[in-house]
């Protein structure tokens, strides 16, 4: 299983929210290029990074320092946040961004989520978060009426091959994943499905790791020092 470690920016700075509420972020990191440079200390080969301005304002606000991360680290990154046209996806993918996640815009819009497949197929993955298993956006700020699982099949029969699943009450909880709802959706689509929120410690990564998980996100574990990367990445391997 492939662990990768998380950078959300606000201002330009690494930051964690609680349960996706903005009131609630804390700094984690003031430089997000020396955090991504201690990730590839520690053998990380992929990184996950949201841009938490631009999933509120619907364009991308930190694309300078998302190149900086990509051009320094030279580590593979997928990026979401923001993501409402084609031409921002180009953007990203000729600055380096190796999977764009679209969230908001998929739900929206799914004829764009087609188009941007068929122009970079896997390149593109979408992001489901979920909120007592409705699919919220904007931010998280707007809950659908939308069934995560019903999402996740629509998203699959248009032909997207990656899906990150976040149950927004686990995430920056450090309480635990929601393995009934991860079991749920790795069950319903043939998806990779990479596991994001709540994730505390090691035995929560091996949990996930059994139920044949293509990865899993972990940012606040990793911060707050529950988890040591490098031996979350030996371990999961």
């Amino acid at each position: 299983m492939l662990i990768l470690p998380a950078i959300d920016l606000r201002n330009g700075k690494c930051v964690r929210l609680y349960q996706g509420k903005f009131e609630k972020s804390e700094i984690v990191g003031e430089d997000p290029v020396k955090v991504a440079l201690g990730f590839k200390e520690n053998g990380a080969e992929y990184i996950h990074m949201v841009d938490l301005d631009g999933a509120l304002d619907g364009k991308v606000k930190n694309m300078e320092v998302i190149s900086k991360v990509i051009d320094t680290s030279k580590i593979p990154v997928e990026f979401g946040g923001g993501i409402r046209d084609i031409e921002t996806i180009d953007m990203l993918i000729e600055i380096g961004v190796s999977r764009v996640i679209l969230g908001t815009a998929a739900l929206k819009n799914p004829d764009f989520v087609k188009k941007a497949l068929k122009k970079y197929g896997e390149k593109i993955a979408v992001g489901i978060d979920a909120k007592n298993e409705k699919v919220a956006v904007n931010g998280w700020l707007n809950v659908s009426s939308v069934h995560y699982i019903d999402f996740a099949k629509q998203m699959e029969d248009i032909g997207v091959k990656t899906i990150i699943f976040t149950d927004i009450s686990k995430d920056g909880t450090l309480k635990g994943p929601n393995l009934d709802q991860l079991f749920k959706i790795q069950n319903s689509v043939n998806c990779r499905i990479i596991a994001s929120g709540g994730i505390k410690n090691i035995d929560d990564l091996k949990d996930i790791s059994k139920m044949d998980i293509y990865g899993a996100i972990t940012g606040k574990a990793i911060y707050s020092g529950n988890i040591d990367l490098k031996e979350a990445i030996e371990i999961c391997k």
